[in-house]
């Protein structure tokens, strides 16, 4: 099968070409960045296809992170990704940022947990827990600090994503030490592309994964909560 796989929920804009059946990626393109990814995400895809020689209908699905991130980030990749989707009748799966960065990790068959953490501010994190087999121990959820430190009672975890190193700079001096720490700003784009070709469009949509509500509110529901309007 052929993927394109789209990635704009963290630090970088990235696409790339996978062929699952030689095994290896045909075109990438990654760039690093905090902002402007609705303004770079188009010409780089174009560039991505026209490496890879292949047309969009020619593509088997597309699969595209979905979060938790910057809001603005993943809605630009979720919205080419869709209208790609669309206008070549393929169908579009969506990828988790912390199934993402576990993902080459767990295929290493490894002992030691692993700890998936997204930097969510306010002390916070977006946090996931596998086993070195997949199996899940601490399923996706926005949690305190404190809850990423005690995630050593797992085991000597294996540390990954852009608030990696944030915790282990945090880590209880009385706890076993993490196996690894594995500081990414965002997912590796091939494993964006090898796990959309394991998920199923029925069971994995791409549409966004929160975890929590916009920190801004537009203002209607700002005002129904109870804020007096302004004054004329």
């Amino acid at each position: 099968m052929l993927i394109l796989a789209i990635d704009t929920a963290l630090d970088a804009c990235a696409a790339a070409v996978l062929d699952t059946e030689a095994g290896n990626l045909i075109a990438q393109e990654s760039q690093s960045m905090k902002r402007g990814h609705a303004e770079a995400l188009m010409p780089l895809i174009a560039r991505v296809m026209s490496a890879s020689e292949i047309a969009f209908a020619g593509l088997g699905r597309i699969a595209v992170t979905t979060g938790p991130g910057s809001f603005t980030g993943l809605r630009v990749g979720l919205s080419a990704a869709r209208g790609i989707a669309l206008a070549a009748n393929i169908p579009v799966v969506g990828i988790t940022t912390l199934a993402a960065f576990a993902a080459p990790i767990v295929s290493q068959n490894g002992e030691h947990p692993v700890v998936s953490v997204i930097d969510a501010r306010h002390d916070h994190v977006y946090l996931q827990v596998v086993s070195g087999n997949g199996s899940a121990l601490v399923r996706p959820r926005i949690a305190p600090m404190a809850e990423a430190l005690n995630t050593w009672r797992f085991g000597a975890p294996h540390l990954v994503g852009n608030a990696a190193g944030i915790v282990a700079e945090r880590w209880p001096e009385h706890a076993v030490a993490p196996s690894k720490v594995d500081l990414q700003p965002a997912p590796d784009i091939s494993w964006v592309g090898w796990l959309g070709a394991a998920v199923s469009p029925n069971t994995a949509p791409a549409r966004p994964f929160y975890l929590r509500a916009p920190d801004a509110k537009p203002a209607k529901e700002q005002l129904a909560g109870g804020a007096p309007p302004a004054s004329p």
